[in-house]
């Protein structure tokens, strides 16, 4: 029987309920697809590690990670850590350590759930924004000096380099091809940063000829701001630099409900390494304990992974749950319900175990 061996780190906060959730799906899974196994193995670091070793993570984390297939990200941050400090010192270090460029965050409104959007409906709203994930606006280069005094500098140096916009340019046309719309925007800000986004303009015109059957068009990161507020049925790929997706995602999320619905995958697309999934939500300390975390964009983000480790029957199932659990009422109050997080988690299990039996793959 064919095994995924899975690092688990849930962090901080909910990040810890909504994993913890998550591997009982994945187990739910497991009942269902006779062929289909997961080594699960957690690992405690985080904002209470750091305390404790004054890291975040051990010295040797990378290497401990590597030979693992994919790793479940729960959530970083806690109000006694400085956020540079928990963000840097993990996530990031994972994303830039392993190469993971294609940050992907696919969005749409799930049945049950009420769009914030007047008149949303269903198809109106339904991306993908691919973002760059290993440079631009978060690349770390940049300093302080003169701290203190009245002529205190501090820099913060975006790095756009030709190889990692045409690869993620690349990848961003790729998924577009690959869905029915074959449409895709770029997303740039070049008519005020007239270096790295002008370079990021020519870049997708010249990689644009290598797809002739997808449609694009670009837009400046603020008018986009509008369009997905005012003319969301106009969109459906999404590229655009590091920390312009980081807040478009945020917005789209919002735009679907709640951030607690919202996936991620930090993909290496050569599988060199191992990619890592998450929600997009934080650790929300203010309900850290009470139950009510959403595990929606937890799950989400499973099924990212599923995919990516080529278990589509099972990505497509644990979907069609999620579905099938919100549309039914199953809404933790985020998203206007009174469900726990438990009663999410045990509805989405209950329809993967009695959904249809033909969906069942038979081991080979």
């Amino acid at each position: 029987m064919p095994t995924h061996s899975i690092a688990a780190i849930p962090a901080d906060g909910i990040g810890t309920e909504v994993i913890a959730a998550t591997i009982e799906v994945l187990r739910a899974l497991e009942q269902r697809f006779d062929d289909l196994n997961f080594e699960v193995t957690d690992f405690d670091w985080g904002s209470d590690y750091y305390k404790r070793n004054g890291v975040m993570m051990p010295e040797d984390g990378l290497a401990t990670l590597k030979p693992f297939d994919a790793i479940l990200f729960g959530a970083v941050g806690a109000p006694d850590v400085p956020d540079h400090v928990t963000l840097w010192g993990l996530r990031l270090t994972i994303c830039q350590g392993f190469d993971q460029y294609a940050n992907v965050r696919p969005t749409r409104v799930l049945p049950g759930i009420q769009s914030p959007l007047r008149n949303c409906k269903p198809g109106d709203l339904e991306w993908v924004i691919v973002r760059e994930n290993s440079e631009g606006e978060y690349s770390g280069i940049g300093g302080r000096c003169h701290s203190g005094h009245p002529e205190e500098v501090g820099t913060e140096v975006s790095v756009f380099t030709r190889t990692g916009v045409e690869r993620i340019m690349r990848y961003a046309f790729k998924m577009a091809q690959s869905r029915p719309r074959k449409l895709l925007t770029v997303v740039t800000k070049s008519n005020a940063q007239k270096h790295g986004m002008v370079m990021w303009d020519e870049i997708a015109a010249e990689v644009a000829g290598e797809f002739p059957d997808v449609t694009w068009d670009k837009m400046l990161v603020d008018a986009m701001t509008v369009r997905m507020t005012l003319d969301p049925q106009s969109l459906d790929t999404i590229v655009a630099t590091n920390l312009h997706a980081d807040v478009l995602s945020d917005l789209a999320g919002a735009l679907a409900g709640s951030l607690g619905v919202a996936p991620t995958a930090n993909i290496d697309p050569e599988k060199r390494y191992p990619s890592m999934f998450e929600p997009i939500h934080g650790s929300a300390f203010d309900i850290t304990g009470k139950g009510i975390a959403n595990p929606v964009a937890s799950f989400w983000s499973a099924s990212q992974m599923l995919n990516h480790l080529g278990e589509v029957e099972a990505s497509e199932l644990l979907m069609e749950a999620i579905e099938q659990a919100t549309g039914s009422g199953h809404l933790t109050p985020d998203v206007g319900g009174n469900s726990m997080t438990a009663d999410v988690t045990q509805a989405v299990i209950s329809a993967i175990l009695e959904s249809e039996s033909n969906n069942v793959r038979v081991g080979t």
